[in-house]
């Protein structure tokens, strides 16, 4: 039987050596057509890997942890992806022109129209991302955003601007979200545990590019900054775009002068405001060639 993966144009996952020992797939096959007894409808019968009640009991959390982490990593390496650049910003700032569906009241409404400016700041910044990584071979450099609306939607759509690979790594949520159909769906993931998706978001980082956001663009930001100054986390640019809207929502002369953190520490990332200004940052750092005036860089 062919894998359903090559049937739908993927690599296959499940790829083996050769062993005269019968496959786990081959018996899961296999578990189906047993005979109905009161024996085989037993959950006690099921094979433990593809038992999903028992998969999920609490006791196996730890093996879900793994099973997230191996899936990815796989489909990742069989893609050849080397390293990534990471676009981290909220999911309610809308493409300019378009409504501003999060909006709460008038306030919001105008505050999250007038933050459009950043979906097009993203989708140019991943235009110069992929053009970069569309020159190594698809392997390096390549965009990785949450998978979402906004921003990061905006970052795999830059991808698509150019004809480059990108992933999304979505999660879970209690209210629906879909991925942005601008992914590449073979780099489309779904997890359960914010954990390993965060380890995923950085465990190949060449760069991390910090949008305006809320709760959960700053919990990214800090913990990508905090690696970084604890040394657990090898220093790669990291940009905070929006100057008047960082300078706003965080004091960090206050967290300096008060002493909490180091007077060098806000010198561990760089604010900027336009995608060229983000890009060459980043550009300089890894001594990348300059890829601005290709063709098809720009934004609609």
């Amino acid at each position: 039987m062919t894998p359903w993966c090559q049937i739908q144009g993927e690599p296959d996952m499940a790829k083996r050596r050769h062993t005269p020992l019968r496959t786990s797939a081959q018996d899961v096959d296999a578990a189906k057509r047993t005979p109905q007894t009161p024996q085989t409808e037993s959950a006690a019968y099921r094979l433990a890997f593809s038992d999903e009640e028992f998969m999920t009991a609490e006791e196996t959390r730890g093996i879900r942890f793994q099973l997230e982490y191996t899936k990815t990593e796989m489909r990742l390496s069989e893609h050849g992806i080397n390293s990534t650049i990471v676009l981290f910003g909220g999911a309610r700032i809308p493409e300019p022109g378009k409504p501003a569906w999060a909006a709460r009241n008038d306030t919001q409404k105008a505050n999250l129209e007038k933050a459009s400016i950043y979906y097009d700041v993203a989708r140019r910044f991943a235009q110069y991302a992929s053009l970069t990584s569309l020159a190594q071979d698809s392997s390096e450099f390549v965009v990785v955003t949450g998978g979402g609306p906004g921003v990061m939607e905006a970052g795999n759509r830059g991808a698509v601007d150019v004809g480059a690979q990108s992933i999304g790594l979505n999660i879970v949520l209690p209210h629906e979200q879909a991925p942005n159909h601008f992914v590449t769906p073979e780099l489309s993931f779904n997890f359960h545990y914010f954990a390993t998706r965060k380890i995923h978001f950085l465990l190949r980082a060449k760069a991390v590019a910090v949008f305006p956001g809320g709760f959960g663009t700053m919990d990214e930001f800090f913990e990508t900054l905090t690696l970084i100054q604890t040394g657990r986390m090898d220093a790669v640019p990291l940009l905070l775009f929006g100057a008047e809207f960082w300078g706003k929502v965080i004091n960090f002369d206050a967290l300096a002068a008060a002493g909490t953190i180091a007077p060098t520490d806000p010198d561990l990332f760089t604010i900027v405001d336009s995608a060229e200004e983000g890009w060459n940052v980043v550009r300089k750092f890894y001594d990348l060639p300059d890829v601005g005036n290709a063709p098809g860089w720009q934004a609609d």
